[in-house]
Parts: structure tokens; sequence; C-alpha cells
């Protein structure tokens, strides 16, 4: 039987609401080089969309093409998405990122004493991060509770704000302290709090269980042979959860330019690199990588699930903002961003 990845070759031509460009050069030749099935891609600058595209297949056993309404995993974006969850209640006085998480979470370990949740969001809290542990599938459904308990069983790596380590342990947690906050969920506060004001109806929870409209199917390379991802898959609730379309997330891009969910002094403060206790800043503010790369800063975070690759990078002295989504588990969403960002970089003395 011929190999599904043909079937890209006639549709990897279709583009939506575009014309054949540089990017569309760059992306045609990234999916051939990566065997990427689809992508959808969109780009803002000075706050009115530049372009916006899709490219190859949603679906290679059904030959269904990528939409502009395509509904992909976005992974770790998710993370942007539950600290401004914290960060409203901050807002609202209901807590503060320098509480201790003992505060808000029950029975929590002696050994995580002195962890705040300023050290969750910035992934220096020390706690091992359960995507690398057995136990956490989502078919196990843990509770609140037996996921403390089990999570609260390891170690710490080091003591908090010692170092930096990628842990998406912590942003479950998060999730843990809304929901604790007196609502019925995490799903329900994003939904009520970010998603409903900002009309991002298409963005849900990723349950595999669920009927999603126009969900893309994610997929995994063997051999350089595509398989239909696995669905063994890890619980990363808050972590990881969220599955959205391209619209959904340009409309959070541009909310994140005005006051309608964070302040200004909140946005500050998630975009500053956190302080480790040596005085040794990182490169990583409260859900979001903070980065400079020839000069142009970088404000934005990946994200990867099993058969999928996304990103979302913001470039404030620009005004500039790339997204990126993709059903393959190639990590290539940031650094095709980042590519097609450069051919929208403005002169230093314009920015």
């Amino acid at each position: 039987m011929r190999n599904p990845f043909y079937l890209i070759a006639a549709l990897i031509s279709v583009c939506h609401f575009c014309r054949a460009d540089a990017v569309d050069d760059l992306i045609h030749g990234e999916m051939a080089k990566r065997r990427i099935p689809g992508v959808v891609v969109k780009i803002v600058q000075d706050g009115r969309d530049v372009k916006m595209a899709t490219y190859g297949l949603a679906n290679l056993e059904l030959n269904v093409a990528m939409t502009a309404n395509s509904v992909f995993e976005i992974g770790s974006i998710t993370k942007q998405f539950t600290a401004a969850c914290i960060l409203l209640l901050q807002q609202e006085g209901k807590l503060s990122v320098e509480d201790k998480i003992s505060k808000h979470l029950a029975n929590t370990p002696a050994a995580w004493s002195n962890v705040t949740i300023r050290h969750l969001l910035s992934h220096t809290s020390g706690i091992k991060s359960y995507t690398g542990l057995d136990g956490f599938e989502l078919t196990r459904r843990l509770t609140q509770a037996e996921f403390l308990r089990k999570l609260g069983a390891q170690p710490l790596e080091f003591a908090p704000g010692e170092a930096w380590k990628y842990s998406n342990s912590g942003f479950s947690l998060l999730g843990y302290i809304v929901e604790n906050g007196g609502w019925k969920s995490y799903w329900s506060f994003l939904r009520e709090r970010i998603l409903e004001p900002l009309a991002m109806n298409s963005t849900t929870d990723r349950k595999p269980g669920s009927l999603i409209t126009n969900r893309v199917s994610g997929y995994e390379q063997t051999n350089r042979l595509h398989i239909n991802r696995d669905y063994d898959l890890t619980d990363v609730f808050s972590a990881g959860a969220i599955a959205s379309t391209i619209g959904d997330l340009a409309k959070w891009n541009a909310a994140l330019d005005t006051e309608r969910i964070l302040s200004e002094t909140t946005k500050k403060a998630a975009w500053s690199p956190h302080i480790l206790n040596g005085g040794k800043p990182t490169q990583y503010g409260y859900g979001w990588f903070l980065e400079t790369v020839d000069g142009h800063r970088i404000v934005g975070h990946g994200g990867s699930t099993s058969g999928f690759n996304a990103s979302l990078q913001r470039f404030p002295d620009d005004q500039l903002a790339v997204i990126i989504l993709t059903n393959t588990d190639e990590m290539v969403a940031t650094g095709i961003a980042r590519k097609i960002a450069a051919l929208y970089f403005k002169p230093a003395k314009s920015r």
C-alpha cells in the first residue's frame, strides 16, 4: 500500500487566504524535509493580520485538508493560559505568587514546605516532572489527592529557587490551586475567565473521548514512515492539555496586547526573567520563555504532545507574532516560527 505521505504532495499547495511568497516556500521546504503532514500558520504585525495559511493534511487516512478551523493539541502553550489563571486570581487578591503552595494544596509533603506559587510558575520548584515517571497516564484518571500523594513521594531534585528545570508537575499543581479557589474545575475557570470573554469558542480540553469538530489527527514517524500517534497518553492536564485553532490563538495573542485579561503590571511580571536564589537570571518568566535572538527579543512558548507540535512566538520590538500549528511529533514549530519572523523583522532604527 502506498505510504500516505505521498498524498501530501497533492495537497501541499492548498493555501487559503494567502499568496505564494517566501513564507510558502519556507514552509513547503520544511514540510518536505521533515515530512510534516500539515501546517497552519498565522502572522500578525502592528496589530493586523499579515498572513494566514494552511498547508497539507489534517488526516492522512481520510485525505482531509487543513483548514483555518482545524483543531490541534497545543501542548505546553497551555502553560501561559494556566499562568494567566493564577495571575488573574492574584490581581483579584485571592492569592499571591509568594504564597507557599501548602496554603492552597492539602497534604503536601514536608519537602515542599518552602515551595511557592512563584517557584511553580518559573520551573524552579525542584519538584520532579511526572512526564518522566510511570503511573500518571490519562487512563488512570488520578484524583488531585492521588496525584499529590504519588508525586509527593518523589524527592526534590534541588532546593526551591536554587536551579531551573522544566517541570510539567508545577503547572499541573497550579491547575489544582485554581480549582481549590472555589471553582468546579480548572476548565470551568479557564472557560469563564479567558475563553468566553475572548470568544475562543473552539478551544477546549483535548480529551481523546470527546467529540471535537475539526479535530486534527496527530502523527509520529517510525523509520520515516508515518504512524497514528500513540494514544497511551500522559495526563498533562493544566500543563499541556488544551486543544485550539489558529484563530483562537490569534485572539489570545491580540488580548495580550491589551489589558482585557491581564494588567500591564501583571504582564510585566510574567515576562520578566525569574531570578534564582544566587542572583542568576533564568530565561523564563511565568509560563513564557524569554530570549533574545540576533538582537530581537522573544516572548514565546512551544508545545508538544504525542503527534503534535505547536508554537506561539511574540517579538515585542517588532510588534510581531507568529503562530504555528502542526500534526507531527517532530520538534519543528518554534524553529519554523523564528525563520518566518526573520522575514518580517524591522530595521533596528524603526523599532
